[in-house]
C-alpha cells in the first residue's frame, strides 16, 4: 500500500490565517497576496479553501443526521441576527475546527466569526481584546490555555495563576465592553508520548503535560458560565504531533458543543 505524502502547504493553510495577525493587509486582503504566503497561486489557494469548506459541511451534515440532532439544534441559544465569535488558538483557528463545523449547524441569519489565532496565549488574547470588542459579539466562545501550558525545556511558558488571572480579565473586560454572553471550552487533552517523539517539538524543546491542561480545565469548570469539557471528545483523535485534533476529533468536539448547548435546562424536556 502506498501512502500520499502530506501537503505542507495544505497543513500550513489549515492552521494559519495571516489576515488575522497582519492587520496592515486590511479588512479584505488581496487573495493573491495571501496565496503567495503559502507558496500557492490563486487557483490552488481557492481550491484548498473550498475543500476545507466542503469537509466542514459534510461533518455538519453527518452530525445533523444523528438521532436527536434536530431537537438539539433547535435548543441552541443563538438567535437570528446575533453575532457569535470564537476566540482561541490552533484548535479553534483550524479551518476544519469544531467552530467551522458548528457554523453550518446554525441558521444562516446567525453571524459567525472565527477570531482564533494559532499559537495564541491568554496574554496575547487579552492584548487583542480591542479587536474582539470591534466585532461587537452577542456571544463569545472561548477556548484558551493550551499554549500557556506548554513547557520550554521543562519551564512553563505561563504560570497557572497568571493563566487564571488573564482568563478572568479577558472575560470581565470583554463582557463589560460588549455585553456579550460568555461560554468557556476546555482545551482538549494531549498525547505526551507523541509530543515527545515529534521532531519539530524535540528541536524546539517543547512539551505539554496532560496534568497542566487538566488544571486549566478544572479552573474553567469552576466558573459560573457554561463550560464545555472537550477532553473526552478528543481522546484517541489527535494528529501525529500529539497536540492537534484530527478532523474526526474536531467533529467530536462539535458534537459535544451541540449536546451541551442544545440540551434543555435541567428539569425541562426538549420538545422541539
Amino acid at each position: 500500500m502506498t501512502h500520499t505524502a502530506p501537503d505542507p502547504a495544505e497543513r500550513m493553510l489549515r492552521f494559519h490565517q495571516p489576515e488575522r495577525v497582519l492587520r496592515h493587509l486590511g479588512p479584505t486582503p488581496d487573495e493573491g497576496a495571501l496565496a503567495a504566503l503559502f507558496g500557492l497561486d490563486r487557483t490552488g489557494y481557492r481550491t484548498r479553501l473550498a475543500g476545507f469548506e466542503q469537509r466542514n459541511r459534510s461533518a455538519a451534515t453527518a452530525l445533523a443526521a444523528d438521532p436527536g440532532a434536530t431537537a438539539l439544534r433547535a435548543g441552541l441559544p443563538f438567535r437570528p441576527g446575533q453575532h457569535v465569535v470564537a476566540i482561541g488558538e490552533s484548535t479553534t483557528a483550524d479551518r476544519l475546527s469544531w467552530f467551522e463545523i458548528l457554523r453550518h449547524l446554525l441558521p444562516e441569519a446567525v453571524r459567525c466569526t472565527n477570531a482564533a489565532v494559532t499559537g495564541s496565549t491568554t496574554t496575547q488574547a487579552l492584548a487583542n481584546l480591542p479587536q474582539l470588542a470591534f466585532h461587537q459579539p452577542d456571544w463569545v466562545l472561548c477556548m484558551l490555555g493550551a499554549n500557556d501550558a506548554q513547557r520550554l525545556d521543562g519551564v512553563p511558558l505561563v504560570a497557572p495563576a497568571e493563566t487564571h488571572r488573564t482568563l478572568l480579565a479577558l472575560r470581565d473586560v470583554a463582557v463589560r465592553r460588549t455585553g456579550a454572553r460568555w461560554i468557556w471550552l476546555t482545551p482538549p487533552g494531549v498525547d505526551p508520548g507523541r509530543i515527545a517523539q515529534y521532531v519539530h517539538f524535540q528541536r524546539a524543546g517543547l512539551t505539554w503535560a496532560g496534568t497542566d491542561l487538566d488544571t486549566v480545565a478544572e479552573f474553567l469548570l469552576a466558573q459560573p458560565e457554561t463550560t464545555i469539557d472537550t477532553r473526552a471528545a478528543a481522546q484517541g483523535h489527535l494528529e501525529e504531533d500529539g497536540l492537534h485534533l484530527t478532523p474526526a476529533g474536531q467533529q467530536r468536539v462539535a458534537a459535544t458543543v451541540l449536546e451541551v448547548l442544545g440540551a434543555p435546562p435541567d428539569g425541562e424536556e426538549n420538545t422541539a
